[in-house]
């Protein structure tokens, strides 16, 4: 079972959504793989959904920088190693499609590990955002480029000001 509750956020609105065993899905209004929520349980009481949303907001406020939440992603084992690897990206940092690729041993397979980023299912707490162009650009973001950037400006800010 499935439970989730719908939040206001600097980004949009989010949806929130985990099983027992922890958080699996963020999305964002318009989430480009987001598959619809049919069967599942509005509950903005579930201890997880509730845990994730109080950590949202202190990372929205600026006053967290990490998140503490278990998670239950389900994707293959190639997506689940490039998921992991975005939880080692710091706060605050970028990396590129093809630093990532070689991070999880695949120096080849920058755009394999591009679409695996993309079907992330826990945007924000597990940082797809922070993966960006060779040149620095930003790319590809399944809930928009705005958002992205919107994202990443708020982690700089919040280094800015820890500095």
């Amino acid at each position: 079972m499935i439970s989730y509750a719908d939040i206001a956020s600097p980004v949009g609105r989010l949806l929130v959504a985990a099983t027992e065993r922890g958080l699996c899905g963020i999305y964002f209004e318009e989430h480009r793989h987001f598959k619809g929520k049919e069967g599942w349980r509005h509950d903005a009481d579930h201890p997880i959904v509730r845990a994730a949303v109080h950590q949202l907001e202190e990372y929205f406020a600026g006053t967290r920088t990490g998140f503490d939440l278990p998670l239950d992603l389900h994707g293959t084992p190639f997506q689940q190693e490039v998921w992991q690897q975005l939880l080692r990206i710091p706060f605050g940092a970028t990396v590129s499609y093809g630093e990532h690729a070689r991070a999880v041993g695949r120096p080849k397979a920058a755009r394999a590990a591009g679409a695996a980023i993309g079907r992330n299912p826990v945007s924000i707490v597990v940082p797809c955002h922070r993966v960006i162009g060779s040149n620095g650009s930003l790319t590809d973001y399944a809930g928009g480029l705005e958002r992205k950037r919107t994202l990443l400006e708020l982690e700089s800010r919040q280094e800015r000001l820890a500095a």
